[in-house]
């Protein structure tokens, strides 16, 4: 039988177990770089350009708000599954994104939004199908080569 959270030796265990604060904070998405009105995530839906996979679909609008930094929201509904699926899709995708914001040029708005195949897609599938969109969506269009 389990111990029991009251027990010394488990308590032990489950701080052993967990991460200390500043390893917490550096998974974050720092508050400048998130977008947090619905104008915003509206405004990046409708006029950024677009790209899908199985799991997710990823909006981008580049040279949105000049010098600010680039900005990232998530879109993650309830057809997606539960609170605890959603929550931990979220997670997951802002994991992922972390990085990719420091190659975005500054006063870009991201906005991912998660399908229902991301409730059982793994980290890794999460992040190539990112992965993926994003390098499909900052490649220069065919008309902007030539320029």
């Amino acid at each position: 039988m389990p111990a029991a959270r009251s027990c010394p030796r488990a308590v032990a265990r489950a701080a052993r177990a967990s991460r200390s604060e500043g390893d917490r904070t550096q998974e974050l998405l720092p508050a400048p770089h998130r977008l947090t009105t619905p104008v915003q995530f509206r405004t990046v839906v409708r006029r950024g350009r677009r790209r899908g996979s199985s799991t997710l679909v990823v909006h981008l609008l580049t040279g949105g708000e000049g010098d600010a930094p680039p900005r990232a929201g998530f879109v993650v509904s309830k057809a997606v599954g539960g609170a605890v699926v959603r929550n931990r899709v979220k997670r997951r995708l802002r994991h992922l994104v972390v990085p990719h914001l420091a190659a975005l040029p500054a006063g870009t708005m991201l906005v991912v939004r998660a399908l229902p195949p991301a409730a059982l897609a793994d980290f890794s599938l999460l992040g190539r199908d990112l992965e993926r969109s994003l390098e499909a969506l900052t490649a220069p269009r065919p008309a902007e080569v030539g320029a």
